[in-house]
């Protein structure tokens, strides 16, 4: 059984939304949990082939320049399905980086093994009470240390780490679970929000 607390988390910084619209990343951040300690941390910028906007420039704060010495996105992304390897993933608002993960490595004819899960929908759910469920709020609701520097890939990673760790340790202390699989998760994941009391308390220690 996969235990919740040994994961790849990660974060994409990207060109634009989509890629089925043409964009691409730019920056890949990611941190390696076992067993609920960091074990490793994986972060490249990465050449698009194409000027970013200036919105993405802002909103990152990756300029162009940056990009212009990084190495080309199918190098970086075949370095990190490298350090992926089997492990399962997680990222806040998966569905996000779950596109650009597979459309990247679809360019380099590369494929992970491991499942997806999302942080965020877990946070709706076992911290209802927050405003939203963006990183940054969960980060301020749960008063977790942070210096504000979002945007950036492995920050973000590294900020998700500690939301993720915070929310398994509020799933043992409130319903005793002794064990959390990264497939209750994935199950929680897919409950309405006000069945997640129950479903919890079903679980077996």
């Amino acid at each position: 059984m996969s235990s919740a607390d040994t994961v790849v988390v990660l974060d994409f910084e990207t060109t634009g939304l989509s890629p089925t619209m043409g964009d691409r990343a730019i920056e890949i951040g990611a941190v390696r949990l076992e067993r609920g300690e960091v074990v490793g941390r994986f972060q490249e910028l990465m050449n698009p082939g194409c000027r970013i906007s200036g919105f993405i420039e802002d909103y990152t704060g990756i300029t162009n320049g940056m990009l212009e010495d990084a190495a080309p996105c199918g190098e970086v992304m075949n370095r990190f399905a490298d350090f992926v390897g089997g492990s399962n993933l997680v990222a806040h608002n998966a569905s996000f980086d779950k596109r650009f993960l597979d459309a990247e490595l679809e360019l380099i004819s590369r494929r992970y093994t491991g499942e997806f899960t999302c942080s965020l929908l877990a946070a709706r759910r076992i911290y209802q009470d927050s405003p939203n469920h963006k990183l940054s709020t969960l980060v301020d609701y749960i008063n977790l240390p942070s210096d504000g520097s979002y945007h950036r890939a492995l920050y973000d990673a590294e900020m998700t780490v500690k939301v993720w760790l915070a929310m398994l340790s509020s799933i043992r202390d409130q319903y005793a679970i002794d064990s959390i699989s990264f497939s209750l998760i994935q199950s929680l994941n897919k409950k309405p929000k006000k069945g997640v009391s129950k479903f919890l308390s079903r679980q077996t220690c």
